[in-house]
């Protein structure tokens, strides 16, 4: 680590990056949903990262419909960051978005002294574009071979084949929310036990990073099965 004025000891970078689906087929129920999870989980996220050290969490958002912007343009530290409510409607331009991602994961703008980034891809339908030149964007980066990517599959209609490209981890499947309690379960858990993994004594202290080696412990499903009337 090295020493900011004043002699306080700064951990390595470790990015958090949410990408979010806001296709039309988002609106309702999902979006809101999806924006109260986050909005929840920012002070876990931040207990989390008090108490790992040796890491210094950043967090960014990158949203897609038709095309792809970023929703938190800049990366902030988690002690800062404050969630501002995604809207919905349009396309599906995930692979869009994921060129976006690819870009931010070069060298620079990535600190070579940083930890595996953490990529969480949430959507609830098929890409309206060329996704695999996305994933192969991610996949060509060092920094994005190395990522944690966690995917949220939200309803029934949502392209898991996509999701697991995306993850491209033998033991790592894309999550499956059927209605509001899962997504905020597994977004939860996306915030937070997997940041505790990512950002531990053991990665930081490693001399490489592989999301490989990081132990994630998976999310134990919901108890309350959804009603007809609760399922997307």
């Amino acid at each position: 680590m090295t020493t900011l004025p004043g002699g306080e000891m700064s951990g390595r970078p470790l990015h958090f990056i949410w990408i979010a689906d806001c296709s039309g087929s988002m609106a309702g129920d999902k979006i809101q949903s999806l924006n109260t999870a986050i909005r929840e989980a920012i002070p876990e996220m931040r207990g989390v990262a008090h108490s790992n050290p040796h890491a210094r969490v950043l967090v960014r958002a990158l949203k897609f419909s038709s095309g792809a912007t970023w929703h938190v343009t800049q990366p902030v530290p988690i002690e800062q960051f404050q969630w501002q409510d995604l809207q919905a409607g349009g396309v599906t331009d995930m692979g869009k978005a994921l060129l976006m991602v690819a870009d931010e994961l070069k060298m620079p703008p990535m600190d070579p002294r940083g930890l595996p980034p953490v990529l969480v891809l949430i959507s609830d339908g098929y890409p309206t574009d060329d996704v695999n030149k996305g994933i192969s964007a991610i996949l060509d980066q060092p920094w994005g071979k190395k990522a944690v990517r966690i995917a949220i599959g939200i309803g029934h209609d949502v392209d898991n084949n996509v999701l697991q490209r995306f993850i491209n981890h033998p033991e790592i499947q894309p999550l499956q929310a059927h209605n509001a309690e899962q997504l905020v379960n597994y977004i939860k858990w996306a915030s937070t036990a997997v940041l505790q993994s990512s950002s531990s004594p053991a990665v930081t202290d490693a001399p490489t990073h592989s999301s490989s080696n990081l132990n994630i412990p998976v999310p134990a499903p919901t108890h309350n099965m959804p009603t007809d009337s609760d399922v997307w």
